[in-house]
């Protein structure tokens, strides 16, 4: 997309279109774990979330989760009643950072759940499905790393804006979500908005490009909430195209 008196979407086979309105509505995808070996194994041991099903595979294994937040606390409670032990890895000191207190207390009480801090997964090995992890410790001075067995390794790591496509184009936050309306006159100093009129609701930092659903800084993170936002969206594009 590029600043023209259209609006110019480019698509990835290069061709382009030309529009006085664009809607951006691409959600979020699940953050990806940057780590040798680890895409090949994905739906063959390693997995980014949980489900029933996969909890009944492991059922007696030893299997490992990624992540501090209250999904990862959630999803190692969860996977405590099937799997023989769940070990939960943090690159952090601790969990309460992350975590809910109540979820905290439940993971301490339960005898088959580990908690080690400060540490961070640097490989896996598999030969058509998970058999090992490779763990070091966080520090950026520590070399050391050692290789445990591992049945499964679940990854809860938050999840990103499908954002790339806007990179210095749209006015976005520090973790790309897309800035709209009110937020890009709370601060008139950094000119984020070009024109003297104020934004519409979910009109984004170029006048006629408008974002709404989870891709949008400060949405509800929602399906309920991104269709209303969708919904909306709509009128306001109509009342756009009467200042064109």
């Amino acid at each position: 997309m590029r600043r023209d008196p259209y609006r110019v979407v480019k698509l990835s086979e290069k061709s382009e279109l030309s529009c006085y309105c664009v809607v951006i509505a691409t959600g979020m995808e699940v953050r990806r774990l940057d780590v040798e070996g680890i895409d090949a194994l994905v739906g063959a041991g390693v997995y980014y979330g949980a489900a029933l099903t996969e909890a009944k595979t492991y059922k007696g294994c030893d299997v490992f989760v990624v992540g501090g937040g209250n999904s990862a606390g959630q999803g190692a409670m969860f996977f405590s009643r099937h799997a023989r032990k769940v070990t939960m890895l943090l690159r952090g000191p601790e969990l309460k950072a992350t975590m809910s207190k109540y979820l905290i207390d439940r993971i301490r009480e339960t005898p088959n759940i580990e908690v080690l801090t400060n540490i961070q997964l640097t490989g896996v090995r598999g030969d058509g499905k998970l058999e090992a992890i490779t763990l070091a410790d966080a520090s950026p001075r520590a070399h050391e790393a050692r290789e445990v067995p591992a049945a499964a390794l679940f990854i809860f790591i938050g999840t990103a804006p499908r954002t790339r496509m806007v990179e210095n184009v749209l006015e976005r936050d520090a973790e790309g979500f897309i800035l709209t309306g009110r937020e890009l006159t709370a601060g008139s100093a950094d000119k984020k908005w070009p024109l003297s009129r104020d934004p519409f609701l979910f009109e984004t930092s170029i006048p006629g490009v408008f974002a709404a659903g989870d891709v949008r800084h400060g949405s509800g993170k929602r399906v309920a909430a991104a269709v209303g936002e969708g919904s909306a969206t709509v009128s306001m594009v109509h009342e756009y195209l009467t200042t064109v």
